[in-house]
């Protein structure tokens, strides 16, 4: 960050790693933030010369490049950085590719499986992760029974959860000798069990959801589940590759 250029404190914050803009927001209005000994508000702006904290503890933008990791994140395993009861995604990241501030870039349920980005560069998770830039996220999804063409158009047109939450059209295609027991669901959100919800909708339930892409990155068919390893500024840029949003 340049000295002389103000950004805004919930931008700063997310380029430090320590959370979202949206989570960052929420940090400042739950006056957990302040600037130079006094509270945060929305709107702050902020250079490296100002004394940042949160929580009490002081907060310095990195010197170091970020980190983007590949997770082929196993079932039971919660997409969180920590947590008192279950293992987490961080927890099982080998030690040479641990680092402070490291989270993960969205979420997969606890028993969903495959691609699962971790870094520490917030910005880069919001842009991801943030609906309105329409960066597509891929499924396979096993469910209880065949997949109909009314099931692919009810996708097409948005389904909406009996709450009342709507979702987005997504796109559904059967997988080729699957016996139309399994498909491709292609969403550009990542609503709570969102993919199993919209199943659930339509009269199916989900067995086994595995995420295999994000934009144009794929997960590595040679990296076994479990395991993790770093991702390039080529690899990063393919997920916005075609992202005109």
């Amino acid at each position: 960050m340049d000295k002389k250029e103000p950004i805004r404190l919930q931008k700063f914050l997310a380029q430090c790693g320590i959370a979202s803009r949206r989570k960052a927001e929420e940090l400042i209005l739950q006056g957990k933030v302040k600037v130079n000994g006094k509270p945060a508000i929305l709107g702050d702006k902020v250079t490296d010369k100002d004394k940042v904290f949160v929580s009490g503890k002081r907060i310095v933008m990195p010197r170091t490049k970020y980190r983007y990791i590949m997770l082929n994140k196993p079932p039971g395993v919660v997409s969180a950085t920590e947590d008192k009861r279950e293992r987490t995604v961080i927890d099982i990241l080998p030690p040479e590719l641990r680092r402070k501030g490291l989270f993960p870039a969205g979420r997969l349920d606890k028993d969903t499986e495959g691609l699962l980005i971790i870094t520490d560069d917030g910005d880069f998770a919001h842009r991801m992760l943030s609906p309105k830039k329409h960066v597509e996220k891929r499924y396979i999804a096993q469910i209880d029974g065949e997949i109909t063409e009314d099931m692919i158009r009810a996708f097409e047109r948005g389904i909406t959860f009996a709450d009342g939450t709507e979702c987005q059209p997504a796109r559904l295609e059967i997988v080729p000798n699957s016996g139309g027991m399994s498909g491709i669901v292609t969403i550009c959100e990542g609503k709570y069990h969102q993919v199993k919800k919209m199943f659930s909708v339509v009269g199916r339930k989900v067995v086994h959801l595995q995420r295999i892409s994000i934009g144009n990155l794929y997960l590595d068919s040679n990296l076994p589940i479990g395991y993790a390893k770093k991702l390039t500024k080529l690899d990063i840029d393919a997920i916005f590759v075609g992202n005109i949003h």
